[in-house]
């Protein structure tokens, strides 16, 4: 640290070190506006998915879209559970399909990312 004498070297100090708050502030917003991001359940599943991917080595699109799938399938037996009713059934075979949809779909990075 150099020694401040003079009031114009003073403010000219404080405005540095509050320029340089504001960056770092804006930088830690941004962090914890992409953990955020990454914490939504769809992402997390996403995520999930591109890793086991990525881990076991499966390259094509029929083992991607089986994973969804299966994905799909268990959520549907998550929330509806084994049910008799034909409006439960219905209901969890559009919440499979829908998942399954938004699980398949590649991941599209938001405008702030691609930033």
């Amino acid at each position: 640290m150099e020694a401040i004498y003079t009031m114009d070297s003073l403010n000219e100090k404080i405005q540095l070190l509050e320029d340089r708050q504001d960056t770092e502030w804006c930088a830690i917003k941004d962090e914890i506006d992409e953990i955020k991001d990454n914490l939504k359940p769809l992402n997390l599943i996403r995520n999930t998915v591109e890793e086991i991917n990525e881990t076991v080595g499966f390259k094509s699109h029929i083992a991607q879209s089986a994973i969804s799938i299966g994905i799909g399938y268990l959520a549907k037996r998550f929330v509806v559970g084994k049910s008799d009713s034909k409006v439960k059934n219905i209901f969890g075979s559009l919440l499979q399909l829908v998942v399954t949809n938004l699980v398949s779909k590649p991941h599209e990075p938001s405008r702030e990312e691609s930033s």
